[in-house]
């Protein structure tokens, strides 16, 4: 958990020499599945619907203020440092709930119109499958539409699906990333000062 939240720059653990690859896939799984939930449930609407700026300012604020909270981490004790982890959590948290702020509006298609709307593309796929082995094929045409169809779908199924996991944990690596570059500006130009005392 120091690994994650804390980063290379604060934490003594071994964590940027480990490869988290199925970490970062049960970030994006976790959101994808917020996300399905709030859609089509409406569970968390209000925690992952509006108020953009207001989880933009405070995601800023925790973003900015994180180099000052961490650089003494090791240096508390345990009932410092446990508040300390919490509030990076929580910064990753509301990058997580802002993130879906910005991806809800984009699913247009209500929840009542899905199941009408996955039929009709399903129908349209067939058919325009069909079409293609209608002269080359004749009676299989309809068969090898079929087939061709279903492989399309399952393979648009599944890359829709890979996208919809790898983009909230490519997100996530991306803060990660600006974090420690602007931690490592602070810590060379404004607390590295204060680490040597």
């Amino acid at each position: 958990m120091e690994g994650l939240f804390l980063g290379s720059l604060w934490s003594d653990t071994d964590y940027e020499n480990r490869k988290h690859v199925s970490l970062f896939v049960l970030y994006g799984m976790l959101v994808c599945a917020c996300v399905a939930l709030s859609y089509l449930t409406g569970q968390f609407a209000d925690l992952l619907g509006g108020q953009r700026i207001l989880k933009l300012i405070i995601f800023l604020m925790l973003f900015l203020a994180s180099p000052f909270l961490n650089f003494r981490y090791y240096r508390y004790p345990l009932w410092v440092k446990i508040p300390i982890l919490l509030v990076d959590a929580f910064k990753y948290f509301t990058m997580t709930i802002l993130f879906t702020t910005w991806i809800m509006p984009y699913l247009s298609i209500s929840a009542s119109d899905l199941q009408l709307f996955v039929i009709d593309f399903l129908n349209k796929t067939l058919e325009s499958m069909t079409k293609v082995f209608a002269e080359s094929a004749g009676t299989f045409s309809t068969v090898l539409g079929v087939i061709t169809g279903g492989i399309y779908v399952v393979f648009l199924f599944a890359a829709v699906l890979i996208l919809a996991v790898l983009i909230p944990g490519t997100v996530f690596l991306l803060v990660k990333f600006l974090q420690f570059g602007y931690d490592k500006l602070i810590s060379k130009y404004i607390l590295s000062n204060l680490l040597d005392r």
